[in-house]
């Protein structure tokens, strides 16, 4: 067991003497409560990466998706080459609490607060840290902070593009970065990084592989003019909807020889039941898979029926402080009776309609049987949405029982 079990905490069980086989469908939880079923959160963590070995890449999932050092461990464990966050704190929580020693910092690296985060985690020999930059003005600002205290912070020149988030504009701007870098003490250029999902538009198969033809030349040019310091160059882009288009261009161009060219999505771990089964779904079309061979949802959040005011419609005890709803809301899955027989109950033909704070309207059939305290479970769509929303997660077997309570650190 990895968390002492506080009465009362959300999605713990009621009872401290439940906390080591409690039963979801026996009410046993406080519901609401998330969800993670180990059979698929293990096949997804294998499934990846040995989509990344087979291809001869590595992998460095990008750990705000989950921010628990649980799933981090097995990511590691697994054969992961580390893994990616966003901010300082983030790689700080990987470090004590996973022991993870390889951290990609896929943002730039601002504020005397969190260069003095990263500086303590430099001071550890074994620890390869990497952040990425885009400005003159962060790179004297990283050269001052860290030459002052007679260390070197390697970083990777972010090429985006126009319209897009944060990166240099062009090949030309990037390398224009990397020739002041050279002349600056306490950094030193280690590669180049990119994100192609804020690429939108038409034909965008096409577009992101121009992209990451982009990251591939603009890598190869700064290795031609001597301004990287490593003898093997990071080379980096993906999140979860086009890792085989990037992966493609990796292998293809001969990158994966000269570079070290990491992957990495994050949402796989968990997958969803909406935004990224539906771009999963693109994915192993263009593999030319079978849909049977990819990545499972293994998150849902439980939660009772708690009202139904009128023929039609239900209200449950879920809501925006619970499950994402950027991106679609909420999917009702599967429905139990506590202590009776589920085999009748269903939820064909119930669908979210709306959500507030703490409670979710579900359109339902008006003759269906439901009652207040059914126990429903729902899938969600784009899970770092509903990852932040728990400080315990429930993981359990396929009958339901929880073996496990993770914890996050975000």
């Amino acid at each position: 067991m990895q968390t002492a079990i506080a009465r009362g905490d959300k999605g713990l069980p009621v009872a401290t003497s439940q906390a080591s086989n409690a039963s979801l469908p026996d009410d046993e939880l406080s519901l609401p409560a998330m969800v993670l079923r180990e059979k698929a959160l293990a096949h997804n963590i294998r499934w990846m990466q040995r989509f990344v070995d087979e291809r001869g890449l590595a992998l460095a999932p990008h750990g705000k998706t989950t921010m628990t050092p649980a799933i981090f461990r097995r990511q590691i464990e697994a054969g992961a080459w580390g893994i990616t966050l966003a901010t300082a704190a983030q790689c700080r929580a990987a470090y004590r609490e996973a022991g993870v020693r390889h951290l990609l910092m896929a943002n730039q690296l601002v504020g005397a607060g969190n260069m003095a985060i990263v500086s303590a985690l430099i001071a550890d020999p074994e620890v390869t840290y990497y952040c990425t930059v885009d400005s003159v003005d962060n790179v004297r600002a990283l050269s001052h902070f860290f030459a002052a205290r007679n260390q070197t912070v390697q970083v990777l020149i972010e090429l985006g593009v126009p319209g897009g988030r944060c990166g240099c504009r062009s090949q030309e701007e990037a390398l224009a970065l990397a020739e002041l870098i050279d002349t600056c003490p306490g950094i030193q250029v280690a590669g180049v990084e990119g994100y192609e999902g804020i690429i939108h538009g038409d034909d965008l198969p096409d577009r992101i592989r121009a992209y990451a033809d982009e990251l591939i030349a603009t890598t190869a040019a700064l290795v031609e003019r001597g301004l990287t310091a490593v003898k093997r160059p990071v080379i980096t882009a993906s999140g979860s909807a086009w890792y085989d288009v990037i992966a493609a261009a990796f292998t293809e161009s001969g990158a994966r020889d000269r570079f070290l060219p990491l992957l990495r999505p994050g949402c796989y771990v968990a997958h969803d039941h909406g935004l990224y089964r539906r771009a999963h779904a693109d994915i192993l079309a263009r593999l030319h898979s079978d849909p049977g061979d990819g990545l499972m949802p293994a998150l849902e959040v439980w939660a009772h029926i708690h009202s139904i005011p009128e023929p039609g419609l239900v209200v449950a005890g879920i809501g925006k402080r619970d499950i994402a709803y950027d991106a679609d809301l909420p999917i009702p899955l599967r429905r139990c009776r506590a202590g009776g027989d589920d085999s009748a109950l269903s939820v064909n033909g119930w669908t979210v309609t709306g959500i507030m704070d703490q409670h979710a309207f579900i359109a339902v059939p008006a003759d269906e049987d439901v009652r207040v305290g059914d126990i429903v479970a729902f899938g969600s769509s784009h899970p770092c949405l509903t990852f932040d929303k728990w400080r315990f997660i429930a993981l359990a077997d396929e009958n339901f029982r929880v073996k496990d309570y993770l914890t996050t650190r975000f």
